[in-house]
């Protein structure tokens, strides 16, 4: 199963790492902004770097789908998961039209309602998972798998 990993810089980042003991059984390849912490997936990691897509930024959320576009067919990922942020919503659109299945993991520091990314995705993903189980309530399509209790 090949992956493709998608998320921003900073927090975002630092929540996909974390499920390294998931991601690194598979082929894979990441997108992601480049920055400080993310730079080292250059190492040892294949990535492509897209312009990072500051939340609510419409136009670049707009002006990233052709490379998105080029990313998604160039490397025919099986899956795409994403921990946001509003990269998310370029993928999980994009991945609808095209048959691919997308997943994606709510933030730990959304504890009562979902992002703007969550919320744009959520319809959409084939599975939305969060980290604290009250968001469930809420939102009956999402999965509790979280650190949070």
């Amino acid at each position: 199963m090949k992956l493709m990993l998608v998320c921003t810089s900073g927090g975002h980042f630092a929540t996909m790492t974390s499920l390294k003991s998931f991601w690194s059984l598979h082929e894979r390849v990441w997108v992601t902004d480049h920055k400080r912490d993310t730079e080292i997936l250059e190492k040892t990691e294949r990535v492509h770097w897209v312009p990072y897509q500051a939340p609510r930024d419409v136009l670049a959320i707009i002006a990233n789908i052709p490379k998105i576009l080029k990313v998604v067919y160039l490397e025919k990922p099986d899956v795409i998961i994403s921990t946001g942020a509003s990269i998310a919503i370029n993928f999980a659109f994009i991945a609808k039209l095209i048959g691919i299945r997308f997943i994606y993991i709510e933030s730990i520091s959304r504890a009562q309602e979902l992002s703007v990314s969550g919320n744009l995705v959520y319809l959409v993903c084939d599975e939305f998972y969060v980290q604290w189980p009250d968001l469930c309530q809420k939102y009956p399509r999402a999965i509790f798998k979280g650190y949070a209790s």
